[in-house]
């Protein structure tokens, strides 16, 4: 069975319609990649999934709970971590304090970071008491990341996870999703741009084009006659 399954979803925003009967499955323990040029839905997407604009029509269901009435805060008791695109921190809180706004989401009372986050982001550990807006691009990255996974989720949603970073904080990024992925068993969803980024990390792709879903599959089907037709700008 699916861990996240869209049906026939359409979206609007006024009198625009954004996303056009998009059907998608990821499946538990898969990398799935969503991808396509600026403005053909993606980031749209996600937030139809995490709760955070309305769905026109058709139906989101997460661990065969459909998601419906489900508010996006109950989206992430059931096991759904979200990273925004541009990282939405909160720059005047510390980096414990953002950090803890992510615990006030988790499914059960426990109130102390789970201890995998410093692990995996042993610079957190060093910054607790450092304001976010005071962090690097890189290490703001971490800290949204890391405010995810406070969840402990069993899906991670990211929105363009290496936008503006320096190519060494790329690959480190790479380098915790395939961690997570292969060792805590965390199932991926993320939109990426990069396009070796996306070969490295996903397990299959999709590609939005005009908020339509026109091709996909294992990412070694994609290929670079794909690539050119739906991708190059």
């Amino acid at each position: 069975m699916s861990l996240l399954s869209i049906k026939g979803l359409n979206q609007s925003y006024g009198g625009s319609h954004t996303l056009w009967d998009i059907d998608l499955d990821v499946q538990p323990g898969s990398r799935m990649c969503l991808m396509g040029r600026n403005g053909m839905g993606k980031t749209t997407l996600l937030k139809c999934v995490m709760g955070l604009i309305p769905v026109a029509s058709g139906e989101i269901t997460f661990a065969g709970t459909d998601l419906s009435a489900v508010p996006a805060e109950g989206r992430a008791r059931l096991g759904m971590g979200y990273v925004p695109q541009g990282r939405e921190i909160f720059p005047q809180l510390t980096v414990e304090e953002n950090l803890n706004v992510g615990l006030a989401a988790r499914r059960d009372s426990r109130r102390t970071i789970p201890s995998q986050v410093f692990d995996l982001f042993p610079v957190l550990k060093q910054m607790l008491r450092r304001r976010g807006g005071d962090l690097s691009g890189g290490q703001q990255q971490q800290l949204a990341i890391g405010r995810a996974l406070v969840l402990e989720p069993r899906l991670l949603i990211l929105d363009e996870p290496t936008e503006g970073l320096q190519p060494n904080i790329v690959h480190e990024i790479g380098d915790i999703i395939l961690k997570l992925n292969r060792e805590a068993g965390v199932t991926m969803m993320l939109v990426e741009q990069k396009l070796p980024f996306a070969r490295r990390v996903a397990s299959e792709f999709r590609i939005l084009e005009k908020g339509r879903c026109v091709a996909g599959g294992s990412i070694e089907e994609l290929s670079d006659d794909v690539v050119h037709e739906h991708l190059t700008v």
